[in-house]
């Protein structure tokens, strides 16, 4: 005897898109299973089970054929059903038609490539840890948070660090240039970055360093200047700044800038960190103590500038 389904009965035909037949007859419709004998008792046990089908391989492409469903489809391949529907832009009251192909399969992803393994990088004169991040070809709050750094944090050379391993080797890369600053002004800038940081300079003294460096020389280490100064802040030998060579060394001339100098006959050249109160001086102003130049008011353009080239290359 046949059972009537209720009203509620369309959310039985969700599992299965109709194929809209022209010309075709319930006749093609398969005959529903005999209902599996039970045992009595609250919970009814089937007490003989359906053989298990082992499912076919999916082919790339499936020919509908007649009496072809998409979740039957899906069944016989072993596929979520809505993977079909999704891979064929198919929704669930779609209808699908002899001799229509549906996607069964997409393009197998190329594998991943397998990460680097993680290296140890020994730091060097004059390396920042942004710049060693950029040459490495990761971020630099990979490397920050390996080693259990922080941006104000100081390295020094002969440290190691370990370098996060990336999904490409990187073979050569360009040096990181802030902004404004060709490959020269930046390596120095760096410089000046790193030594700030040695010492312990807050980061506004690192700033001041920087635009007054680039007011003196344009951040280029040169052995000329007015009358005898030289170097990237144009120190001069003669009121006490150190000798010639020593100016032309960026560290030495960076370290004075901060620290001053005190030559053999005990006479003081006062560095930045030595000027009372220089923390809460203007820009311009902190830097002419240092300096004593003869146009105090040209530091100050390079204030936000060297906030700048501080926060890309440091």
């Amino acid at each position: 005897m046949r059972r009537r389904l209720p009203v509620s009965a369309p959310a039985a035909l969700a599992g299965s898109i109709a194929l809209a037949l022209a010309g075709e007859h319930a006749a093609h419709a398969v005959p529903p299973a005999p209902a599996p004998a039970t045992l009595p008792g609250p919970h009814p046990v089937p007490t003989t089970l359906a053989p298990r089908v082992a499912a076919l391989p999916a082919p790339a492409v499936h020919v509908v054929q007649s009496g072809d469903t998409v979740s039957s489809i899906a069944a016989r391949y072993g596929l979520d059903t809505n993977a079909v529907l999704a891979a064929n832009g198919l929704g669930w009251s779609s209808i699908i038609r002899p001799g229509q192909e549906l996607v069964l399969s997409a393009p197998a992803a190329a594998p991943a490539p397998a990460p680097a393994p993680a290296a140890a990088y020994e730091v060097r004169a004059g390396d920042t840890l942004s710049g060693i991040a950029s040459a490495h070809g990761v971020g630099l709050d990979a490397v920050l948070s390996a080693n259990g750094l922080t941006r104000a944090s100081i390295i020094y050379p002969g440290e190691t660090l370990q370098i996060p391993s990336g999904m490409v080797a990187v073979a050569s890369v360009a040096p990181v240039l802030a902004p404004g600053l060709d490959a020269e002004q930046s390596a120095n800038a760096r410089t000046i970055i790193r030594i700030g940081r040695e010492l312990g300079v807050p980061e506004r003294g690192i700033a001041i360093a920087l635009g007054t460096a680039m007011q003196e020389s344009w951040l280029r280490n040169l052995d000329w200047g007015d009358r005898d100064s030289v170097g990237l802040f144009q120190q001069r030998p003669s009121t006490g700044w150190g000798a010639p060579e020593q100016l032309m060394d960026p560290d030495y001339a960076t370290r004075a800038f901060f620290l001053g100098v005190a030559d053999a006959g005990g006479t003081v050249t006062l560095g930045l960190v030595d000027i009372p109160g220089w923390e809460v001086l203007p820009y311009a102003d902190a830097a002419q103590a240092v300096q004593i130049s003869a146009y105090p008011d040209r530091y100050g353009q390079w204030e936000q500038p060297a906030t700048v080239w501080l926060a890309a290359l440091g």
